[in-house]
């Protein structure tokens, strides 16, 4: 054999001639491989996409549209429920005469929380101007939005109204909460509109999280999203919390709190007071572990490392009981509202619509819209299944009909690559992006002061410095 390795071709002798093969020889080849790792594996779903053999999962449509309407049910239940507690309870465990009893009606009180109409100002943004949307349009968007808000969320929409664009609204050099929950809370939408694609999670993540969020506080959002889009093909708890940090650095302090939650869950699974101790001493007492000062005052601690802890701790020890994977969460304290609302939201993706209890459906207003939006929740279930649709296209999968005429999704298995390691306390250089004067014509909102006023329970001044 003489083989050019410079050349890329190399000779074969058969019976006394040398046949040349050549690149253009090897890329006939290829062609004709590919065909037939496509005919081999079309009926398994399996396909080759860039010479790479692409595994896919199925889910009916119909099942996914199930299953999409109960996580948004999970967080108005899961917020309405816990309301009345938030701040309440913080640096302790709530004690049970704390806990309201659930009445079907409260689930109608989620229509006028932050927790849902938040996320629906970015998923609105999806919805007009397309899945490409960029940071500066989504910054846009929020910049124009009329409603309260508090912490990061208030920083930052104050930024964008001075016209700081994204991603510098949100660097710590402008946003000292870079840490908070506001991404966490406002990122369910994220993985309900990617069923099984925690590819486009962390995407959607890097243009609407980083309106708000920097760090820890943008992993905390791009982890939730990345349970959702696992809980529409995955039951097991353990499972979705490991889907989910996939998602994330692990280099990250969010990454290591949620990885310190699931060892001390194995260690000690009857036991979730246990498990809040260890959390209570490593991520709240430890200063190592709080370095956005401001997020903690008169013990208010709003990271969102903690909470996303309270998070997943009941999922982990509500061991699939709606109740008490809401009671657990708000048991935990602290922003017992939005973390109970996250919570059940990626239990009830599992469970699916049909299968939820009657008691957290019965009561709900179809006609009733969502604050601050044009949605009623038949209309959002309506635009989450229209996006739904086109990211499944988009993302490499396909959708097929079944025996009987019904759509299929056919998503391809995706191996998410989270973003580089980014730590508040010790960010990297700044953008010093500035939104052009066309695009500051497009805000109609005037700035206005910053003065911290206080979320639900959170008394006037609780803040030392304004945010």
């Amino acid at each position: 054999m003489n083989l050019d390795v410079l050349s890329g071709s190399f000779k074969i002798p058969v019976n006394g001639y040398h046949y040349l093969w050549n690149k253009t020889m090897k890329k006939i080849i290829f062609v004709m491989f590919i065909g037939l790792m496509l005919f081999l594996f079309g009926c398994n779903d399996t396909a080759v996409q860039k010479g790479q053999a692409v595994k896919f999962r199925r889910i009916p449509v119909s099942d996914y549209v199930d299953k999409m309407k109960a996580g948004w049910v999970g967080q108005m239940a899961g917020v309405s429920w816990g309301y009345p507690t938030e701040f309440k309870c913080r640096g302790k465990i709530m004690p049970p005469g704390l806990v309201p009893e659930w009445k079907p009606k409260m689930v109608n009180n989620a229509f006028r929380q932050d927790d849902l109409y938040v996320e629906m100002t970015f998923l609105r943004t999806l919805e007009m101007h397309g899945l490409n949307s960029s940071i500066r349009q989504a910054g846009i968007d929020f910049a124009n939005s009329g409603y309260r808000l508090w912490w990061e969320n208030k920083g930052c929409r104050k930024n964008l109204r001075l016209g700081i664009a994204p991603p510098s609204c949100s660097h710590p050099k402008f946003n000292k909460n870079a840490d908070g929950i506001g991404y966490q809370i406002q990122s369910d939408f994220s993985g309900l509109i990617s069923p099984g694609l925690p590819v486009r999670v962390i995407g959607v993540g890097e243009v609407f999280g980083r309106v708000t969020n920097y760090g820890d506080g943008l992993y905390a959002g791009q982890f939730m999203g990345g349970m959702y889009a696992e809980a529409f093909f995955e039951t097991n708890i353990v499972k979705i919390v490991k889907a989910g940090l996939k998602c994330i650095p692990e280099g990250s302090q969010y990454h290591e709190c949620i990885s310190d939650v699931l060892k001390w869950y194995e260690q000690n699974p009857a036991n979730w007071q246990s498990t809040w101790s260890k959390i209570e001493n490593k991520y709240q007492l430890n200063p190592q572990y709080n370095r956005c000062k401001s997020l903690i005052s008169r013990g208010y601690n709003i990271h969102a490392k903690l909470n996303g802890a309270y998070v997943v701790m009941g999922l982990l020890y509500g061991k699939g009981n709606p109740d008490q994977t809401i009671i657990i969460s708000m048991r935990c304290g602290q922003d017992s509202d939005c973390n109970p609302s996250n919570a059940a939201g990626v239990l009830f993706t599992t469970m699916g619509y049909k299968k939820l209890p009657e008691r957290f459906v019965s009561a709900l207003n179809p006609n009733a819209k969502f604050s601050h939006t044009p949605y009623t929740f038949p209309r959002l279930i309506e635009v989450c299944e229209m996006l739904a649709r086109k990211i499944v296209v988009a993302e490499g999968g396909r959708i097929e009909k079944d025996e009987n005429g019904a759509d299929v999704f056919v998503i391809p298995v995706q191996f998410p690559k989270p973003g580089k390691l980014e730590q508040s306390w010790e960010p990297g250089p700044d953008t010093n992006s500035k939104f052009t004067e066309a695009e500051m014509a497009r805000i109609k909102v005037a700035p206005s002061p910053n003065k911290f006023q206080g979320k639900l329970n959170v008394p006037v001044g609780v803040l030392k410095k304004p945010l």
